[in-house]
C-alpha cells in the first residue's frame, strides 16, 4: 500500500490507525442505525396510541453511545477543533513541542476520564435503567471508560507520528491535524 499525497509506503501505523479508524466508523453507523430504527419505531408506536415505556430513556442512551464512540471516531480522524493559529505564529520548534504537549494533555485527560468511568461502575452495581430493570446501569455506561480507552488509542498513535516526525515547519493544515 502507498500513501496517494507522498507515493511512499504507508507506515505499520498509518496502517493500523486506517483499520481502527474502519472499525470505529462501522461501530458508529451500526449505532446511528439501531437509534433511527429505534425512533421510528417510538414514533409508529406513538401514533398508535401504544407508547413505549422504555422509548426515551433507550433512545438517550444510544445517543451518549452514538456521542461518545463518535468522538473517538472523531480522534482517529483528527476531526476535533483545534486552534492552529494560535501555534502558526510561534517558531517551528515550538510547533512540534506544543503539539506534542496538547497530545500528552489529550492523553492524560482521557485517561482520567476513563479511570473515573471505571470507579464509578461498582457504584451502578445494582442500579437497572427504569423501563427495562434487566438491563444494568452498568452496561448502559460502560461507553465512558470503553470510549475514553478507544480515544486515548488514537491520540496515542497520533503522538507517535509526532515524536517520530523530524522537526519542520508546519503548516495550519498539518498543525490543525496535530491538535485538539
Amino acid at each position: 500500500m502507498h500513501s496517494k499525497d507522498t507515493g511512499a509506503p504507508f507506515t505499520a501505523m498509518q496502517v493500523f490507525r486506517r483499520r481502527y479508524g474502519a472499525l470505529l466508523e462501522w461501530v458508529v453507523m451500526i449505532l446511528m442505525v439501531i437509534l433511527a430504527l429505534e425512533v421510528m419505531l417510538g414514533v409508529v408506536f406513538r401514533a398508535a396510541g401504544q407508547s413505549l415505556v422504555w422509548y426515551d430513556e433507550v433512545a438517550s442512551v444510544l445517543l451518549a453511545w452514538l456521542t461518545f464512540y463518535g468522538s473517538a471516531l472523531a480522534s482517529v480522524k483528527r476531526a476535533h477543533i483545534g486552534c492552529p493559529e494560535v501555534v502558526e505564529r510561534m517558531p517551528p520548534a515550538w510547533q512540534r513541542a506544543l503539539g506534542i504537549v496538547s497530545q500528552l494533555l489529550v492523553i492524560a485527560f482521557f485517561a482520567l476520564l476513563g479511570w473515573a468511568g471505571l470507579q464509578i461502575m461498582p457504584v451502578l452495581a445494582g442500579d437497572t435503567l427504569v423501563s427495562l430493570p434487566w438491563v444494568s446501569m452498568n452496561f448502559a455506561q460502560s461507553v465512558i471508560p470503553i470510549s475514553a480507552g478507544l480515544i486515548v488509542v488514537a491520540e496515542l498513535t497520533h503522538l507517535v507520528d509526532l515524536l517520530q516526525a523530524r522537526p519542520r515547519v508546519v503548516t495550519g493544515a498539518a498543525l490543525a491535524d496535530g491538535l485538539h
